[in-house]
């Protein structure tokens, strides 16, 4: 996809002004459209035409003044960069000018290169908001597939939106039953290669003395059985995206031989002299401690460095503990829908019971349980103890994971509230501010991870 032309705003009153700035601007910069508004009028309604990434504008002008313009203009456009034109040594008005939600100021007379400089800024700036909303609508659409609101989690949507927007090889980390494969579909669905080949390998499906074909490919005769030539996994998603699930468990030979198709970008098939340039994102991920394999000689440094340059940790469920219920919630309805039953609920105390588990096998563990409840838990009454492996707990038991469970998330919400400040989140939830820091000790609560930088 073309990228689009930047679009200025220059709005001048003086019209000679307004022309020169824009001969300017057009002359430095090769690939951007320049428009003209006589007035805070005139520049609302092309605002309103079409999207415009950067504005200039003076800030003494007949009827609407500059800055009353620049509020009016990020109501409808917050993504717009704004640049306040002030006279020299007009320090006030252009602290105003900020205030009001500028980006940056120029100070008249004009200085091209001070110009060039915030006006480049301002172009990057734009693009990067833009881009930024538009990661944040997608990862909207694709909320369904990665549940929870925990810090952890939320940290791990930050990340992903981020990694997703660049093409950078990707190493998913992660415990059995975490949902690395689901967030390997998720960078590549936010990537731009969204509508590109998604190919994924399953290394440890694939037997050793097979992998090395299937990945790249083979020429008839290569082998026993090779009747004809085969096109490798590599190519089949060139221009696309390849998931290498369990990379830990690819053999030495065959690693050796991904390094060259991650630094040369071409891969050789088995038994040709020939090799063929490949264009292909390499999303890696495993459960294994790889550092642990390097130092054991069966994983190459050098790979894994190739393969860590933007990394995804997913956090094992024990450690978000708040968002079991969610997740189980959405299990059970979920599992409800697919076998056409009617919906059913859980429990408060199955609620705590689940809470309360270790679930070594994570997400994965979890979404199995509340397939058996769906399936053999009555309706109306879901929780069925044996359905799901274990006893009714003691009813102070089940309350007592129930009520840690509401704490934790209560506190976690008000100090996403309050940005991290604890005296605020004590106000704003009507506690003592002892109280709410006995609640982060008792809970390993980080105050640190909500606050903005």
């Amino acid at each position: 996809m073309d990228t689009p032309v930047p679009e200025i705003l220059v709005v001048d009153d003086q019209a000679d002004f307004a022309r020169g700035l824009k001969r300017l601007i057009e002359g430095h910069f090769a690939d951007v459209r320049v428009h003209l508004a006589l007035s805070g009028d005139q520049a609302l309604a092309r605002l309103g035409r079409g999207p415009v990434d950067l504005m200039i504008t003076d800030l003494q002008m007949p009827g609407m003044c500059g800055i009353d313009l620049i509020r009016k203009a990020l109501s409808e456009s917050p993504a717009l960069s704004v640049v306040m034109l002030t006279a020299h040594g007009s320090i006030e008005t252009a602290v105003d000018a900020l205030k009001a939600g500028a980006y940056d100021f120029v100070t008249k007379p004009i200085e091209p290169d001070a110009l060039f400089r915030v006006v480049a800024k301002g172009l990057e700036r734009s693009q990067l908001l833009r881009e930024n909303r538009r990661l944040r609508n997608r990862l909207e659409l694709h909320k369904d597939r990665l549940i929870g609101d925990s810090p952890a989690m939320e940290q791990l949507k930050q990340s992903l939106a981020a990694v997703a927007a660049t093409d950078y090889t990707v190493l998913i980390l992660g415990e059995s039953g975490t949902g690395k494969e689901v967030v390997a579909g998720m960078v590549r669905d936010l990537s731009a290669r969204a509508h590109k080949p998604f190919v994924t390998v399953n290394c440890t499906a694939i037997p050793e003395n097979l992998l090395e074909s299937e990945l790249f490919g083979h020429v008839r005769g290569a082998f026993s059985g090779a009747d004809k030539d085969r096109e490798g996994l590599f190519v089949k998603a060139h221009t696309g995206t390849i998931l290498l699930d369990e990379i830990g468990d690819i053999p030495l030979e065959t690693q050796a031989k991904l390094l060259r198709v991650l630094q040369e970008g071409e891969v050789r098939p088995v038994g040709s002299d020939r090799a063929r340039k490949v264009d292909v994102r390499v999303i890696a991920s495993t459960n294994q401690d790889l550092q642990a394999r390097i130092a054991a000689g069966s994983f190459r440094s050098d790979l894994y460095h190739r393969i860590n340059v933007l990394c995804l940790t997913l956090p094992p469920l024990r450690e978000r503990q708040g968002d079991i219920a969610l997740l189980a919630r959405y299990f059970l309805l979920k599992a409800c829908s697919e076998l056409g039953l009617p919906d059913k609920e859980l429990d408060p105390a199955t609620l705590g019971r689940l809470a309360a588990q270790e679930w070594p096998g994570n997400v994965r563990e979890l979404q199995n349980a509340m397939r058996k409840l769906a399936v053999f838990g009555p309706a109306g009454d879901p929780a069925a103890p044996s359905s799901a492996g274990a006893e009714l707990p003691p009813f102070k038991e089940a309350k007592a994971g129930m009520v840690d469970g509401f704490t934790a998330n209560y506190v976690r919400e008000a100090l996403r509230q309050s940005g991290g400040n604890i005296s605020q989140a004590a106000r704003l939830s009507g506690l003592s501010r002892v109280a709410v820091q006995n609640m982060l000790a008792r809970f390993d609560i980080d105050p640190d991870e909500f606050r903005q930088p």
